[in-house]
């Protein structure tokens, strides 16, 4: 008896079960909102912002060179009105993220961030590089001075660089928050509030207490505020020359 060929499955149709398949293996869900359906676009920085040298891969990170051609496609597209950063790091390189800082920080369309699991060490100029500032209840922002590991060249000129390198840091926090240097330096280097280390873990609530971000609050208040500022900015007539 002849058996019947089997049926081949549509070739289009393999194709579109194959991507939805690899979207449920990369972000647990079958769709993703498309780019065109919103006017403010999400930037994600998450577990530890990687620079110079390449972190192990074991390691989550945010490679800083992945986002900043992003900070330049959002400033020249016109369809992007406004930027809602979402902040969960530990940290990391200091230049790579004082570049990112600064890039956000110079985009001309308003920009809004969340400080959401914590905002930790160089995650803390990032925060405040936004126009508005949220940070959720439980959230934490770990303030420390600048430190490096492995091999160091002991000499002067090491501690100075360091020293420069954390006049940086404050500056720019400074710039672009309502915290006090004398108050983000008594935090920098309080003793006895961290196990291994000198320096101060705020927590929500004492961090917009303390001027360094603007309000408590998460997704909503964000959206709401990137929204107001949006309509303010084009009550103003303000245009981006792409």
């Amino acid at each position: 008896m002849n058996k019947e060929p089997e049926k081949k499955e549509n070739p289009n149709e393999e194709d579109k079960n194959s991507s939805v398949v690899n979207k449920i293996q990369q972000l647990g869900q079958s769709n993703i909102p498309e780019a065109p359906d919103t006017n403010v676009h999400v930037l994600t920085i998450i577990g530890q912002v990687e620079g110079h040298v390449q972190l192990p891969p074991q390691n989550k990170t945010t490679k800083y060179e992945h986002l900043l051609p992003q900070l330049i496609a959002i400033e020249q597209n016109p369809k992007i009105e406004g930027l809602v950063v979402l902040l969960n790091t530990v940290g990391g390189d200091v230049e790579a993220g004082l570049a990112l800082a600064e890039m956000i920080a110079s985009i001309s369309k308003p920009t809004v961030s969340i400080v959401l699991g914590g905002g930790h060490s160089i995650g803390v100029p990032i925060a405040v590089a936004t126009d508005h500032s949220y940070i959720v209840p439980t959230a934490t922002m770990t303030i420390h001075p600048v430190r490096v590991t492995g091999l160091v060249i002991g000499v002067p000129q090491t501690f100075e660089y360091l020293d420069k390198m954390q006049d940086r840091v404050i500056d720019f926090v400074t710039n672009h928050s309502n915290i006090t240097e004398e108050k983000f330096q008594e935090l920098m280097f309080a003793k006895g509030n961290l196990t291994r280390d000198i320096g101060t873990n705020v927590i929500g609530t004492d961090a917009v207490e303390y001027g360094l971000i603007d309000n408590v609050g998460g997704v909503n208040e964000a959206m709401k505020k990137v929204n107001e500022l949006i309509s303010a900015n084009k009550n103003t007539g303000d245009q981006v020359i792409q």
